[in-house]
């Protein structure tokens, strides 16, 4: 079946991955459960939170240069912005690019408009949107209400864009329609694909697609080693570069949570090959991501030669960092490859992982050749007996925190951190999902450690002081205890 289909929507994960949210058990029997799509995963009784697949869209088109975003929602909908202003402003700072500020108008459903329609606002949000910014393009990004009222954002889009000659993107991220929030990546990708995505007029031998969340350019300097150029998606890009992305040698990703789909796309469609080996986190996966890049870029001798003077060059620290950390315990929860990425770091300096609970987890990929992260890190880590898929569900992650008792927790989402907090465990937020790619990656992720555990007296304080919402009872339970449809297989 094609990766990409020529229609409005992309398929949910639930659908075309068969993505889950729940399982508990080790990593080796996930790993062949999901390669026979019988994976045990019993649902819960109780959901203390969510996230939205809108705010997964935000990621990408927020951070468009030179768009603008329609959210045709209620105006709570648009909570985020400012987070994602200061961030996109603090990202280009940091890699020297123009100021960037983001565009964003709400169209402001209320209830009467749930009842009579909302496309009246929707199209004086987007001429306003063109007034204000004068964008090159605009993104209508759906929501729930939206959704619900079955507003044809295709009919007003292409009417609006009849009038103003540039493209106006329906993304299709409606909270409601999946209970895998990641979805709202594909449903970000897929827009950009429908509408900006041109076909290569010549082809770049060194040049090197990346697809990312929003950080610091670490690839640049990285890959410069093999004398190539990076194109860095989609955040801080411009309409240029995601038009002209099709002209890459290859594609790679730092995460496959969130790139797999536009990766295998771009292969199936333009020719442009996905780099299949798992994002470079950890020795190992450094070795072997920059030996597929220069497959693809014909550099194969010189990544050779790269790989064996980084081996040289970090070794001296490297050594100093596992006798200081030797037989720490390490917990990680993150999203799902982003976890095994993390994970995989940790064996470099000698870290022992008691635990991985990743937010969901995609039983396949596009395609059978993909990056599987999960089954790399069995390989190089062996199995990891305490193994979870659990949405940000905090009276779960405390409980299982609370029996591990590791002595450091590693998160990637800054507002997971207090769990660990609360419970006296050292916590390190890796917020910056590219600060720890590459050899020198492996550097400042034990740096940090130390830095971390020299300020164990401060966790311990907060664990001393904080008060938890939870029972006796409760925390004296088991947490499967509390789990619906035990031993039912997906």
């Amino acid at each position: 079946m094609s990766v990409y289909q020529d229609t409005d929507e992309v398929e949910i994960r639930e659908r075309r991955l068969d993505s889950i949210l729940s399982y508990k058990g080790d990593a080796k029997t996930l790993d062949i459960q999901s390669k026979n799509r019988k994976v045990n995963c019993p649902g819960s009784y109780y959901n203390q939170c969510s996230q939205c697949a809108e705010g997964c869209a935000e990621t990408i088109t927020y951070h468009v240069i030179d768009a603008a975003v329609i959210s045709h929602a209620p105006i709570g909908c648009s909570i985020g912005v400012s987070s994602r202003h200061i961030l996109g402003r603090a990202v280009a700072k940091d890699r020297g690019l123009p100021e960037h500020n983001v565009h964003m108008i709400s169209s402001n459903i209320d209830e009467e408009d749930t009842v009579y329609g909302a496309s009246k606002k929707l199209f004086e949000a987007i001429y306003e949107a063109d007034h204000r910014f004068k964008p090159k393009t605009i993104f209508i990004q759906a929501s729930c209400a939206s959704g619900i009222i079955g507003e044809d954002m295709e009919g007003i889009a292409k009417e609006a864009e009849n009038k103003l000659h540039y493209p106006i993107i329906p993304v299709y991220c409606e909270g409601f329609k999946s209970n895998i929030w990641s979805t709202g990546f594909d449903a970000a990708y897929h827009s950009i694909l429908r509408k900006l995505v041109k076909p290569a007029k010549k082809k770049h031998q060194d040049l090197v697609n990346i697809f990312n969340f929003a950080g610091s350019n670490t690839f640049i300097p990285f890959l410069h080693k093999l004398n190539l150029k990076v194109n860095y998606l989609i955040p801080m890009a411009t309409l240029k570069q995601i038009e002209t992305l099709t002209e890459a040698a290859c594609t790679a990703h730092i995460c496959e949570t969130l790139a797999t789909y536009i990766a295998a796309a771009l292969e199936e469609q333009y020719g442009v090959p996905e780099v299949k080996a798992p994002a470079p986190f950890g020795i190992d996966w450094t070795d072997n991501w920059i030996r597929e890049i220069a497959k693809y870029t014909d550099r194969s001798e010189l990544a050779e030669e790269v790989i064996a003077k980084e081996h040289i060059r970090i070794l001296p620290e490297l050594i100093k960092l596992r006798g200081q950390l030797k037989g720490k315990t390490v917990y990680v929860l993150s999203g799902d490859a982003f976890a095994h990425n993390l994970a995989n770091i940790a064996k470099d300096l000698d870290l022992k992982i008691i635990g991985l609970t990743t937010l969901h987890h995609d039983l396949h990929f596009e395609t059978d050749q993909q990056p599987d992260t999960l089954g790399a890190l069995i390989k190089s880590n062996g199995n990891i007996k305490n193994v979870t898929i659990c949405n940000k569900q905090p009276y779960r992650m405390i409980k299982l925190l609370q029996d591990l008792k590791p002595d450091i927790l590693i998160v990637r989402h800054p507002n997971l951190a207090p769990i660990g907090m609360k419970l006296g465990i050292p916590t390190l937020s890796e917020g910056d999902g590219n600060y720890s790619i590459g050899y020198d990656g492996v550097l400042k992720f034990g740096r940090r450690l130390l830095e971390l555990l020299a300020a164990k007296k401060l966790f311990s304080n907060i664990a001393v002081h904080a008060k938890l919402p939870y029972s006796k009872w409760w925390r004296e339970n088991d947490i499967s205890n509390f789990d619906i449809n035990e031993g039912n297989e997906l």
